[in-house]
C-alpha cells in the first residue's frame, strides 16, 4: 500500500532548519511541485537549489520542517516552504503536478512523501486564524500544532477517520461503484465514522445505509493513512447477516453487487486498502478450494 515504504517514516516534530540536500516541498491545492523531466521518477528541489536560485536571500522561517524518512542509513528531511521564493529560474526546471501521479511513480518513499506533504500543505493553508476568536494563529515550537495567542485553543492536522468494509457472503464478496465520482472502478462500502459511535457501529450503519443489509462477524483488518483526502482508513471484513435484497442508496453508490471470488479483479498498483482487501478475499478463497480439492 502507499504507506508501505523501504525506509522509516519519522514524523515526530522538530524545530529544525534545512540543509544543502533536504528536500524543500511546494504545494497548491492538490498539487505537488516536482522535476519536468522527471516522468516516472520523482525529483523534489533542495534547499541548495533554493539558495542558490535566491542569490542566498532567505528568511530563516523560510522553510518548516514537516518529516524525515530514514533509508539504508541516510535520512532524508523534507521542510514545506511558498512559492514566493519560486524563482522564474527554478520553474523552468519544476512544474506543479497532480498528486494522483504517485500512483505509478517512483520511487515509493518520495511517492507517500509528496501525498504527505500535500495533506500538510492545505492544513497549514487552511489553518491560518483561529476557530474560536478570529486571532491569526502561531506556529508552536515543540509540536505540530497552530496554537491561539488570545485564547489559547490549540489546532492540530486534520484527520478524519473511515472505514472501508468487504461485506462477504459465502464465495462472494459486496462490491460497489460510486456515484458522481471520477474513479469508476470497484470499491467496497465506505464512509466516515460520526460523533459518538464506535468504529464497529460505522461499520453497520454505513452498510445498511448504503445497501440495506445487516452484517455479523466485524473483524479488523488492517488501517491506511490516506493523505489524498486526510483520512485514516480503517479496513473491516464481516459476513453476511441475512439474505436480503440489495436496496441502493443512489445518492452514494451507481451499483452495488456480489461478485464471486474467482472474477474480483487484479491490483497492478498494490496502493490501496481497498484493492488490497478485495485481493485478501480473492486469494483466501482461492486456498479454501484448492485445499478441498
Amino acid at each position: 500500500m502507499i504507506q508501505d515504504i523501504h525506509g522509516i517514516y519519522h514524523n515526530e516534530y522538530q524545530n529544525l532548519t534545512p540543509e544543502q540536500d533536504d528536500y524543500i516541498m511546494f504545494a497548491q491545492g492538490r498539487s505537488v511541485l516536482m522535476r519536468r523531466d522527471g516522468e516516472q521518477t520523482i525529483q523534489y528541489i533542495t534547499y541548495g537549489e533554493l539558495i542558490a536560485a535566491s542569490g542566498g536571500d532567505l528568511s530563516a522561517d523560510a522553510c518548516r520542517y514537516l518529516f524525515s524518512i530514514e533509508n539504508q542509513g541516510m535520512t532524508e528531511k523534507y521542510f514545506l516552504s511558498n512559492s514566493q521564493l519560486l524563482t522564474s529560474q527554478l520553474m523552468e526546471k519544476y512544474e506543479y503536478r497532480q498528486q494522483n501521479v504517485f500512483r505509478t511513480m517512483k520511487p515509493e518513499d518520495k511517492a507517500f512523501a509528496g501525498i504527505t506533504a500535500c495533506q500538510l500543505a492545505n492544513w497549514y493553508e487552511s489553518t491560518q486564524f483561529c476557530g474560536r476568536c478570529g486571532t491569526r494563529l502561531e506556529h508552536d515550537k515543540v509540536e505540530r500544532m497552530m496554537k491561539c495567542p488570545k485564547c489559547g485553543a490549540m489546532h492540530y492536522p486534520k484527520i478524519s477517520p473511515a472505514v472501508i468494509v468487504a461485506v462477504t457472503n459465502r464465495d462472494k464478496i459486496l462490491m460497489t461503484k460510486y456515484a458522481g465520482r471520477d474513479y469508476k472502478k470497484y470499491a467496497l462500502i465506505a464512509g466516515f465514522t460520526e460523533i459518538g459511535e464506535t468504529i464497529e457501529d460505522t461499520v453497520r450503519r454505513e452498510v445498511m445505509e448504503e445497501v440495506g443489509l445487516k452484517v455479523k462477524n466485524i473483524r479488523f483488518y488492517k488501517s491506511q493513512p490516506w493523505g489524498y483526502d486526510s483520512d485514516l482508513l480503517l479496513g473491516y471484513f464481516c459476513e453476511l447477516a441475512e439474505e436480503h435484497k440489495i436496496e441502493l442508496d443512489e445518492t452514494e453508490l451507481s451499483l452495488a453487487e456480489w461478485i464471486d471470488y474467482k472474477d474480483v479483479p487484479d491490483d497492478p498498483e498494490g496502493l490501496s486498502l481497498t484493492r488490497e482487501m478485495m485481493q485478501t478475499f480473492r486469494e483466501k478463497k482461492k486456498r479454501e478450494h484448492e485445499e478441498l480439492s
